[in-house]
């Protein structure tokens, strides 16, 4: 071996051992240094990590601290981001009542502890008995543990222990008692079917029913509002005419179900979801024969809204009206000039 090729060789190789520092550095390729690496919301706190000061500036604001921790690779740790964090009403109401710090359980940060010592992450999860993960440890305005949260609560459970620790329900009785009086029912615990969804294989270039609009429903099983859209908003006459004017396919957004995307790409439920920036289930995302999408609903809306949206699509009023809130509106009038009762919450 030459001396150029021995000195090419050379700089290959320190660029490659190099890699997993500069992945630490930038936050890039976490994969590279943690397999099973999974993305955290953006929304969760960027602390100095001085665990008296995040709970003082929780205070502030009149929230309170949620301390999770995880650890990569965690099963159930990605379920809690993937699941609990992917349904807009989990997310808002975290949000509005916590602030949300993530700590690794094998970590070597330096955390300062609420005595005021520097400990490092996996010492301080040793501190707080962290056995497995994920565990939540809820905090009160003065330091103390008002809820622990040892595992992978259900979305509606888990949305329970919010309401129990923002209520400050602590000092009135023990979590176990509140959850027997304040637990709703449980989720359905898999998609909901119906006669008018396309089946497989998904080519989403074509329509399987011809009709000119292509309507997916991003879902997944563990999901309340799911359960609600298909057992309320979707059994309505109403909302059932609307949505036979669509192609309908239902997709479990965690899947790894092939299909082909409007654009022809091969991909799978799951990725797609991903481009899209599919954030919570459900979802509803609406394309036109070019394949290019329309509008999309991804928040909680009642059978009014819903059908309003499928409406505005069908339609084609999107095209003469850019602005499906004035649409909605100049709808609601005529409905009512034309006799109907209209209840934007039922």
């Amino acid at each position: 071996m030459n001396v150029q090729i021995q000195r090419l060789a050379w700089f290959v190789l320190c660029v490659f051992l190099s890699l997993p520092a500069l992945a630490k550095k930038e936050g890039e390729l976490p994969g590279l240094q943690n397999p099973g690496f999974e993305s955290q919301p953006s929304w969760f706190i960027s602390s100095f990590l001085d665990l008296g000061e995040d709970i003082a500036a929780a205070a502030e604001k009149n929230k309170r601290l949620m301390m999770y921790f995880y650890q990569d690779g965690c099963p159930y740790c990605k379920k809690l981001l993937t699941v609990n964090f992917s349904q807009k009403a989990i997310v808002d109401k975290t949000r509005r009542n916590f602030d949300v710090l993530s700590l690794n359980m094998w970590g070597d940060r330096e955390v300062i502890d609420l005595q005021g010592n520097s400990v490092i992450e996996k010492d301080l999860a040793k501190k707080f008995r962290v056995m497995f993960t994920p565990t939540i440890l809820f905090f009160n305005e003065q330091g103390e543990i008002v809820l622990r949260v040892n595992g992978y609560y259900k979305p509606e459970k888990f949305s329970t222990a919010l309401d129990y620790v923002a209520g400050k329900n602590e000092n009135k009785m023990r979590f176990r008692d509140y959850l027997s009086v304040n637990s709703p029912a449980p989720s359905h615990g898999k998609l909901h079917k119906k006669p008018y969804f396309s089946s497989m294989p998904y080519n989403l270039t074509k329509r399987q029913k011809g009709n000119e609009f292509l309507l997916v429903l991003f879902e997944q099983k563990q999901c309340p509002a799911c359960d609600e859209l298909h057992k309320d908003m979707l059994m309505r006459k109403a909302s059932e005419h609307e949505i036979r004017k669509f192609d309908v396919v239902q997709l479990d957004m965690w899947s790894e179900t092939p299909l082909i995307a409007p654009n022809g790409k091969e991909t799978t439920a799951r990725q797609w979801a991903k481009e899209l920036d599919v954030q919570y289930a459900p979802s509803f995302v609406f394309f036109d024969a070019e394949g290019k999408e329309i509008i999309r609903m991804d928040v909680y809306l009642k059978s009014f809204h819903v059908q309003s949206v499928m409406d505005y699509v069908s339609s084609k009023a999107y095209v003469k009206e850019p602005s499906f809130q004035r649409y909605i509106d100049v709808r609601a009038e005529e409905l009512r000039e034309a006799g109907v009762t209209i209840n934007l919450m039922d």
